[in-house]
């Protein structure tokens, strides 16, 4: 931030610290909203002209309650200082395009100015306290208030600082955002489009319980054909299914009461457990671990030495994403830590399956049993895709469902992501359930012979 200290020059986003201030809190609006509980928010000698504090959809009957106190001043605040510059607003992403034209055009010098943002306070309006001697005391250094929103539409809160001048502001903020319901008064601290998702949550617990049930009769009425992996499945589906319990309940609790009352806590823990070991179980899938072979390769233990620490970056950088909010000054190079580390971990679980293919044609070609080969092969290939296309679909396609549909719609994210990753999860356990083969089962010579000659003109699998 320069040293000027004109409130224009300060404002305008043609300087590479504002300009990238204002990058963030376009970015801070593109994040879907999933739940505003009470956030409290400690700004320490902060001179960013610009903080996004939390997202919201607001319904017709909104409210947004402050409660700020502790404002301080570095240097600290003259009499000259014109506190109308600092404040508190509501804006959506479409009206925050309309504000950098503003901005740009010189209609306004700072984004409190602009009709296009809802102002919820600005720091002009803090008063002494009562003072029955007369005695000349300084502002107030808090304030608390309620702002009603009768728009709809997904809001971010931003603070903005368009003093310049190197003034640097520390407080401490409490914010609610909630709707109303109108039938019953209550508030509904889920934003609007979310408030559904502690039943889909649930009704996807009960999924993968009736999963994890199926599963535990498959492996007692087949335990002659049962190996170590088929006991890792059904943890895995487990700690799913614990974990979506634990999400349900988190956002029942922050959509009643506005807190997640330590379920939160247990989401991280059972969320961070299921990420290690889904990613663990397609490793161990691609490589044979257990139903083909007894043991890992060195270079397929130097992918799971990969895949776990990465992982725990991954969790740790979500926990840092969610608690923080965007207000955080390295939110954004969280958020790159967790994109980054999630695209490597997704790509390092495609290579064992790619080695297991190769050495499955290898193999074929060497031992004559080129039916029972084929069929390996064709099944590892067919993970293969379904692997790639699981990635894509809950990476990619999930990402541009919350990014094209209404706030109001962002259930339908969640339930597409959930059934792809149920559908995975049904496909792996279709595809590698323990089967009981019989020893004396021959395959005919015309079998062996079509094999063997589609095993020659099979191109060669790539990555």
């Amino acid at each position: 931030m320069a040293a000027s200290p004109s409130p224009r020059a300060a404002a305008l986003p043609r300087r590479p610290a504002a300009v990238l201030l204002l990058l963030v809190l376009g970015a801070a609006m593109l994040v879907p909203p999933a739940a505003a509980e009470i956030r409290e928010t400690l700004i320490r000698s902060d001179p960013r002209s610009i903080i996004p504090l939390d997202e919201f959809g607001f319904s017709h009957s909104g409210v947004l309650e402050l409660n700020v106190s502790g404002i301080t001043f570095d240097p600290p605040a003259s009499a000259e200082l014109d506190l109308s510059q600092l404040g508190f607003f509501l804006s959506t992403l479409d009206a925050w395009v309309h504000v950098l034209r503003q901005l740009q055009d010189l209609d306004v010098t700072c984004a409190l100015q602009s009709e296009s943002v809802k102002l919820a306070f600005t720091f002009d309006r803090l008063r002494p306290p009562s003072n029955p001697a007369g005695v000349e005391v300084a502002r107030s250094s808090s304030f608390s208030t309620a702002f009603r929103v009768s728009e709809p539409g997904q809001y971010t809160l931003v603070f903005a600082n368009c003093l310049g001048g190197g003034l640097k502001v520390g407080m401490d903020v409490r914010s609610a955002m909630y709707n109303v319901d109108p039938a019953t008064g209550d508030r509904q601290y889920l934003s609007a489009g979310a408030s559904s998702l502690p039943s889909i949550y649930f009704l996807f617990c009960l999924a993968y319980a009736g999963l994890a049930a199926a599963w535990v009769a498959i492996l007692l009425r087949k335990r002659a054909a049962v190996f170590r992996i088929h006991y890792f499945m059904l943890a895995v589906l487990v700690l799913k299914a614990l974990n979506l319990l634990a999400e349900a309940e988190d956002k029942s609790c922050i959509e009643r009461t506005g807190t997640a009352h330590g379920w939160d806590v247990l989401f991280y823990i059972f969320s961070f457990l299921k990420g290690i070991s889904l990613f663990t179980l397609i490793v161990l899938i691609g490589t044979g671990w257990s139903f083909l072979k007894p043991y890992l390769a060195d270079k397929e233990k130097k992918v799971l030495m990969v895949v776990i620490p990465l992982q725990v970056v991954a969790n740790i950088a979500q926990v840092v994403i969610d608690e923080s909010g965007p207000y955080a000054r390295d939110w954004v190079t969280w958020k790159q830590i967790f994109l980054l580390v999630d695209v490597v971990c997704c790509c390092a679980v495609l290579f064992p399956i790619v080695w297991s293919i190769k050495n499955l044609r290898e193999a074929a070609r060497s031992d004559g049993k080129a039916a029972v080969n084929l069929m390996k092969l064709t099944l590892f290939r067919q993970y293969y895709v379904v692997v790639i296309c699981y990635i894509y679909f809950t990476r990619v396609v999930v990402y541009a469902l919350q990014t094209i549909t209404s706030y109001r719609y962002l259930w339908t994210s969640v339930v597409a992501g959930e059934l792809a990753t149920l559908a995975f999860y049904v496909f792996t356990g279709y595809k590698f359930r323990p089967e009981v083969h019989n020893p004396y089962f021959a395959i005919d010579d015309e079998e062996e012979e079509a094999a063997a000659e589609a095993l020659k003109l099979d191109d060669e699998f790539e990555l």
